[in-house]
């Protein structure tokens, strides 16, 4: 039985999933002359090595390691499931699995983050977006393939690995040790920011849209459906996941259109084609999407038909740029063969393919410092001053307004928000909007 999913970048189990698209598989080609030929090298390669190499070695490693060899020269994402490792993917796309918590790919024959999951062993040890993984307790990285690499970092719950990680305005490499766990991914969280409704979505697994259909229910619940100035989806460092979540999250923002599309080259009669349903969870309420160099694949997704539709406004930096299309297919053996078959397109036509989505507003991530200028002096300090022929008795100057949304979600929420420069971005310009959009519009003249 196959099933259609989409993903992230290329991940551990340990990490991430990836863009995958099930679909039935297609009959061997009649191979040339030329080929045979060329397979009947493979045949006496393979011979020598068993026959002639120093060591011994294991029929079954070389032969894996011969596809991996054949796939990974294709493009990034190609490559061969062991039946350890289909089953971990198997794991991961149902949100529970064992490792590091870590989204990578392969760069320049290096390992980089591409995001580390929110309260895992990775998230918790430091490990940050663009780093570059060059040693497996003390081991190079240089030479291994993803799925080799992969494979070293998994490992026993509760044993250690350290990583040497190159980062970007660091001199020397840096030395984290982690300890492996269990995975479980919440891929849906939520708060309230005021009268604005935060959800975080950190991946795109089965539990995805039931998580997001409760999470909206609770926040109205909270604020009250009819107070709710709006939503912030947080999508930032969402690495991906399954291609059906992907759809079911953006249908619930929209009413109708294509959500998204897969075509090949290769067979322009196969492109698929989703729409969206009636129905907007959120009632149209105004919407702020933001997305950043870690959202990939699933994530980019969401965005695009958010903000082709214009739906939301897409705020942050670009994002990742995957967008490929893989299928999985069971092969004997119990293994499995993941093979990049197609592109997806946003339903305006664009693939994001290297490119990636560019937000409508750009925030950089930043910190906010408070410039203290000394005291202030105000109208009212100054002597004869007007009275205000509104005042009442015992009226006195008010201090600066603070924000009302960080202080309603309670302390720990008020202080995450203060110092996450894009959400405040976000939250400003979403009550900006939901502000205008309350003022009575001037009636025109005949």
């Amino acid at each position: 039985m196959r099933k259609f999913l989409l993903g992230g970048v290329a991940g551990l189990a340990l990490a991430g999933t990836l863009a995958f698209l099930i679909v039935p598989g297609s009959g061997l080609q009649a191979a040339s002359s030329d080929t045979y030929r060329q397979l009947n090298l493979f045949g006496d390669v393979f011979e020598r090595i068993r026959s002639d190499y120093v060591d011994q070695v294991n029929d079954q490693q070389l032969i894996e390691a011969a596809i991996n060899g054949m796939l990974t020269s294709l493009d990034p994402h190609s490559s061969y499931m062991n039946q350890k490792s289909y089953k971990d993917m198997q794991v991961q796309t149902r949100g529970e699995f064992g490792g590091l918590g870590i989204e990578v790919t392969m760069e320049n024959g290096l390992v980089k983050v591409v995001s580390p999951i929110d309260d895992t062993p990775a998230s918790k040890a430091g490990v940050k977006p663009g780093d570059l993984i060059t040693q497996l307790d003390g081991q190079q990285v240089q030479g291994l393939t993803l799925a080799e690499a992969v494979e070293k970092m998994r490992g026993p719950i509760n044993s250690s690995i350290t990583l040497t990680v190159q980062r970007q305005g660091e001199d020397k490499p840096l030395e984290l040790v982690l300890t492996r766990a269990v995975i479980k991914v919440q891929s849906v969280r939520s708060r309230r920011e005021g009268d604005v409704g935060y959800i975080k979505i950190s991946t795109f697994n089965e539990q995805t849209t039931t998580g997001l259909r409760r999470a909206i229910e609770d926040l109205k619940n909270q604020i009250g459906a009819a107070k709710v100035q709006g939503y912030v989806l947080d999508m930032r460092n969402n690495p991906g996941g399954l291609l059906d979540q992907s759809i079911q999250v953006s249908d619930l923002f929209l009413n109708q259109g294509e959500i998204v599309s897969t075509r090949s080259e290769k067979k322009p009669g196969e492109a698929q084609r989703y729409n969206a349903t009636r129905g907007d969870l959120t009632d149209g309420k105004p919407l702020v999407v933001i997305i950043n160099g870690g959202s990939a694949s699933a994530s980019e997704i969401v965005a695009g038909a958010l903000q082709d539709h214009r739906r939301g406004v897409v705020l942050g930096t670009k994002s990742f740029g995957k967008g490929s299309v893989q299928t999985i297919m069971p092969m004997q053996g119990q293994g499995a063969l993941r093979l990049t078959t197609a592109k997806y397109f946003t339903p305006s036509g664009r693939s994001i393919q290297a490119l990636g989505i560019d937000p409508d507003i750009e925030v950089q991530q930043a910190k906010v410092e408070v410039i203290d200028g000394g005291p202030k002096r105000f109208e009212a300090d100054l002597r004869n001053r007007l009275n205000n022929p509104n005042a009442k008795p015992g009226d006195a100057p008010a201090p600066a307004p603070k924000a009302a949304g960080p202080a309603a979600a309670g302390p720990a929420a008020a202080n995450a928000a203060a110092e996450d420069y894009q959400l405040q971005r976000a939250l400003d310009l979403l009550r900006g909007v939901s502000l205008f959009a309350q003022q009575p519009r001037p009636s025109s003249a005949n």
